[in-house]
């Protein structure tokens, strides 16, 4: 078992690394164009196949929680970047899918947004060191179970919810 004083101390500095760099990357962020909740919808409606995924998927993949998902959505659908209906195997479930229209914003906006994560994070890190992160924070989120490895986390109430 790893030192107590050492685990918190490592968790402190990835907590706080990963603040400094949500926020620089917020802080270039197009929010002009689009705010990052909506590109982050966007992002994972573009990594399903067939740029579809359900709703019920989209709220387990996304750093808001499940109500403010559903608003989000309904906005995107509003401004045609993404068209949602019934889902065919489950009338009880909605498909979400990307439009063209919404496609071509998401990819507009990756653009800039992959250029400052290669700032951030790419010109800081060699290639190896970017493959051990990827494997530590795999192992990490791993750790808590298998149940919440999806993104998902737990809250006092011994539910879970979206990543904060």
């Amino acid at each position: 078992m790893a030192d107590r004083a050492l685990t918190v101390a490592a968790w402190e500095s990835l907590f706080r690394a990963q603040v400094t760099i949500l926020r620089a990357l917020a802080a270039e962020f197009p929010s002009d164009i689009i705010s990052l909740n909506e590109y982050d919808v966007l992002f994972n409606i573009s990594r399903a196949p067939g740029r579809r995924l359900r709703l019920k998927d989209l709220n387990r993949s996304v750093l808001i929680t499940q109500p403010s998902v559903s608003r989000l959505v309904d906005r995107l659908a509003g401004r045609g970047l993404v068209a949602k209906t019934p889902d065919p195997a489950d009338g009880r479930g909605t498909i979400v899918a990307l439009t063209e229209e919404g496609f071509a914003l998401f990819r507009r906006v990756a653009l800039t947004h992959t250029n400052a994560i290669t700032r951030h994070v790419g010109d800081a890190l060699d290639d190896q060191e970017l493959r051990e992160l990827i494997d530590l924070c795999d192992r990490l989120r791993r750790s808590v179970g298998p149940e919440l490895a999806d993104g998902s986390t737990p809250v006092a109430d011994g539910g879970a919810r979206e990543r904060p």
